[in-house]
């Protein structure tokens, strides 16, 4: 059987809850409200993640998430976890730690390392990574054409935290983060929401909610909103 979206025909998996569009590099992401509710934004599986696959996915308001050995997985939440860098909250604590410069803070000169360090990081949970060697590959040719950053914490001349994510246009999609010494990723964060308003960024995208998300000012917007505010950000 096939489902056809925007005038092109896509195969499908039926899955537990619903169907679920199956792609290959050739086809159309399909419309957001084709999305299931249950997992949480699944809407399509299949494709690659050549960088213009994951630009075409991030501009829809679609990310990949899936486990090494699996079909690449593309989804899309409602809700979704954002933060706006004017809202951003920074603890007492963490004001602290960071009067006291005990970081050294970097941008853009070991994304793949950080990359490597946030596929080993432990997660509650999680007992593996999303961030496989292929997602490596190709978050690192992202970042080679300028659609990727990254924000580093060193501590004498070591990498011990971090944090990374895709740009385009006033729009930045977090993805995710590590460290390896007390408050390094979280120093790190707070320097790359700074980074990101000095270069006009109105949105960061936190994808999921998350207990950290929330301590920093993140909140939850429908999926509208959120391609609502997306669309302008992206054709700045």
């Amino acid at each position: 059987m096939v489902i056809k979206y925007n005038s092109m025909s896509h195969a499908y998996y039926q899955l537990p809850n619903g169907r679920v569009a199956s792609i290959d590099g050739d086809c159309e992401f399909p419309p957001l409200s084709n999305a299931l509710t249950e997992p949480n934004g699944l809407i399509a599986i299949g494709g690659d993640l050549s960088a213009t696959s994951l630009l075409n996915a991030y501009k829809r308001g679609i990310f990949p998430w899936f486990s090494e050995g699996d079909p690449v997985m593309w989804w899309s939440p409602d809700p979704r976890m954002v933060l706006f860098p004017d809202e951003l909250k920074v603890s007492l604590s963490l004001k602290k730690t960071l009067k006291k410069y005990s970081f050294e803070i970097r941008f853009n000169t070991s994304f793949r390392a950080v990359m490597t360090a946030c596929s080993h990081a432990k997660r509650q949970d999680q007992p593996g990574t999303w961030i496989s060697p292929e997602m490596i590959n190709a978050y690192c040719a992202l970042f080679k054409s300028g659609h990727a950053i990254c924000a580093e914490a060193w501590l004498d001349n070591q990498l011990v935290g971090g944090c990374y994510g895709v740009s385009i246009g006033h729009m930045f999609y977090g993805e995710s983060m590590f460290h390896h010494a007390t408050d390094a990723s979280k120093v790190a964060f707070v320097h790359l929401v700074a980074y990101l308003q000095k270069q006009g960024v109105e949105m960061i995208d936190c994808q999921m909610k998350t207990s950290l998300l929330t301590n920093f000012g993140g909140r939850e917007i429908s999926r509208t909103a959120f391609m609502q505010q997306l669309l302008k950000l992206i054709e700045f």
